[in-house]
């Protein structure tokens, strides 16, 4: 059975949100697990070995100050030990973010997780979701917010877990899990 593992971190519950729903896509075409990196930036030794076992790793952090949180660049820190024995080369990468803002330079997280996979000489897959960007589309559309390289999410500084991360969002980051888990039994095949 193909695996895929879905390693995030979330500060308020949007991010949490947001991994559920690639984690019921990814878990509707093959065994899907998350692995959520706890407040002090820590991922217990027993998930890096799951994480080493996986066919696929997809990166989740929520956008602070134009990058992932703290958390998650402690966690890419301490994958150093994975990527010494390129634990991880060859396995599908992914990723997803969200922020408060349109726009919120979620680019440069998602170039971050590209870069961590690159490192771990992961074969990055896409959203493969072409953008809702007509005058007609809003946020309960599909990939309104254009992403390409990885799944984007905006939850307003204002709105609960409940709230936010609206549909459209939560319905690309659940069809990026379909997409990787497709693409893992593919080359897995």
């Amino acid at each position: 059975m193909t695996k895929i593992a879905i390693v995030y971190y979330s500060g308020y519950g949007h991010t949490a949100k947001q991994a559920e729903a690639v984690h019921a896509g990814a878990a509707s075409v093959a065994e899907a697990k998350l692995y959520r990196i706890d407040a002090n930036g820590d991922l217990p030794e027993a998930d890096f070995a799951a994480l080493a076992d996986a066919d696929a790793i997809i990166y989740g952090s929520p956008t602070y100050m134009g990058g992932p949180a703290w958390q998650f660049k402690k966690f890419a820190d301490a994958s150093s030990k994975p990527w010494f024995g390129q634990a991880w080369k060859d396995k599908v990468g992914a990723g997803f973010t969200n922020s408060a803002s349109t726009n919120g330079d979620k680019g440069s997280t998602i170039a971050y997780f590209i870069t961590l996979a690159m490192q771990h000489s992961q074969i990055w897959v896409g959203t493969g979701v072409m953008p809702s960007n007509a005058k007609a589309h809003g946020p309960n559309d599909v990939n309104w917010t254009a992403g390409f390289g990885g799944a984007l999410a905006i939850s307003p500084s204002d709105a609960s877990p409940d709230e936010a991360p609206r549909k459209g969002d939560l319905e690309t980051a659940r069809l990026l899990g379909v997409r990787v888990a497709e693409v893992t039994k593919k080359l897995r095949g």
